[in-house]
């Protein structure tokens, strides 16, 4: 009967046994020069067999299952464990501090109430950066610092859409203040270690650490999300207070949380906040720089590409710096952008009258011209500006329509696409009779919903002579029918 012959493979410390068994020479044999040879070939087979297997007692991986690290490998390359995080918060926690404000109550109550958020020394003059909804609607605030000096403080600006407010302490001694660095945002890398200090629920100087979770988080906010996900704590009172990288620089400030979920807190990115400074500082407010282009944003499936310009509006600052439709615009202020969104909130961020440096791709070569951004013009003057054109079915009517691009949406307050901007209405015409004035947004003809000015002249080319409009339309939040009569 034939014998059954296993088909396993036989292990490499088995293997070079039965090899040592049969080269050995018989006993009593004469050793002759082969012998000697094969006898080498097991030694260095055996001294081979150890250096992989990191020595006695360790056996080896099957190849291709996993892989393990040698005794001299020298592991992951450019990374330091931290034994302590301590010498960087002493460095950094005087220019934290906790702000308190007082405001009157919501719904029409009586009295005042109090809340506390968190803040940073910006300068050592005494400006504090925070957030807008720390200090949105107070009659008073105050602002205590870690060696115990408490002062009053004033709103210098403050902007809802990004939630950063800039605020000046009062008082002769708010001189020398432990001023904190600002870091670069835009270097971080998810797995990046992070530090957040604050005062969660009254909490002095509460220090909580975690890492980068996420960039570019949208949250739905506003036009100007671009939040720093991490899984440091943070909690209410946290907000307005910033979030360190390991230099203890300022990378972020710490503004939401998601109640339902725990370690997702998001960061305002601290490269945004320096762009919106000098126009808080200034205005008081984000007044929003306008560059004058039409953007074909080619990004598609999230493919991240530097926007194209389309088009250019007549004596925009973009033509008067000699931008062409077909360029594409790399960075501003010498930061990339990979997006139309990144482009609007550089540019938007910036006041009216700053000199923006825009560096653009053209034939494939590299240029770099100098624009100064202008305040962008009333819906009303776009028309005379050549920004608007109007078709027969809207002369009919007497309206000037335009899309609701995210560029024209933003400074409205508006969604994308959620209808037809009125740039224009004709004095004396059927839609200035009905009550339609500069402003109003289009959502609805004939009670059909519409997304764009295309929507609405088709609807308007669909009529009859005679026949009356019933358009939908939306003022600041109020939402109205009006019948155009033609």
């Amino acid at each position: 009967m034939a014998r059954r012959v296993s088909c396993r493979p036989v292990s490499s410390r088995l293997l070079s046994v039965l090899l040592v068994l049969a080269l050995a020479p018989a006993a009593g044999a004469d050793e002759g020069p082969l012998d000697s040879w094969l006898k080498a070939r097991v030694r260095e087979h055996a001294a081979w067999f150890a250096a992989q297997t990191g020595g006695e007692g360790r056996t080896a991986p099957t190849p291709g299952l996993w892989r393990e690290r040698t005794g001299n490998d020298p592991g992951i390359p450019d990374f330091v464990p931290t034994p302590s995080l301590a010498p960087l918060i002493r460095a950094v926690e005087a220019g934290v501090v906790n702000i308190t404000t007082v405001a009157p109550r919501d719904s029409g109550l009586t009295g005042m109430k109090k809340a506390t958020g968190s803040g940073f020394v910006l300068t050592p003059d005494g400006l504090v950066l925070t957030n807008n909804h720390v200090v949105a609607g107070a009659r008073q605030i105050s602002v205590r610092l870690s060696d115990g000096r408490a002062f009053s403080a004033e709103v210098v600006g403050r902007d809802a859409s990004t939630d950063v407010a800039l605020l000046r302490l009062d008082g002769a001694e708010a001189e020398d203040l432990p001023a904190l660095y600002l870091g670069d945002s835009d270097r971080l890398e998810v797995g990046d270690w992070v530090v957040a200090i604050g005062n969660p629920f009254g909490l002095d100087h509460s220090v909580a650490h975690g890492m980068i979770s996420a960039k570019e988080r949208v949250l739905g906010v506003g036009q100007f999300d671009d939040f720093i996900q991490t899984d440091a704590l943070i909690n209410p009172g946290n907000s307005g207070g910033p979030l360190f990288n390991m230099k203890g620089e300022v990378v972020g400030v710490n503004t939401a949380i998601i109640s339902q979920g725990q370690g997702i807190g998001f960061a305002v990115p601290i490269n945004l906040v320096k762009d919106l400074l000098p126009n808080l500082r200034e205005n008081g407010k984000l007044e929003r720089g306008w560059l004058g282009v039409v953007i074909n944003d080619d990004g598609q499936g999230g493919e991240r590409r530097a926007p194209v310009v389309k088009d250019v509006y007549k004596d925009s600052p973009a033509a008067v710096a000699g931008i062409r439709p077909g360029d594409r615009l790399v960075a501003v202020n010498g930061r990339t952008i990979a997006s139309y969104l990144q482009l609007l909130r550089k540019v938007a961020l910036l006041a009216p009258g700053t000199e923006a440096r825009l560096t653009l791709l053209r034939d494939g070569q590299t240029r770099e011209v100098t624009v100064r951004l202008r305040v962008r013009p009333a819906p009303e003057a776009q028309e005379a500006l050549g920004l608007v054109q109007r078709t027969s079915s809207e002369e009919d009517v007497g309206l000037a329509l335009t899309d609701l691009t995210p560029e024209v949406a933003a400074p409205l307050g508006e969604d994308a696409w959620a209808g037809a901007l009125v740039s224009g209405v004709t004095p004396n015409s059927p839609a200035f009779a009905a009550g339609v004035r500069p402003g109003d947004v289009v959502t609805e003809v004939n009670r059909r919903r519409v997304k764009d000015a295309a929507g609405v002249r088709a609807a308007l080319a669909k009529g009859s002579a005679g026949a009356s409009i019933l358009l939908r339309v939306k003022r600041g939040e109020a939402l109205q029918y009006v019948a155009i009569a033609r």
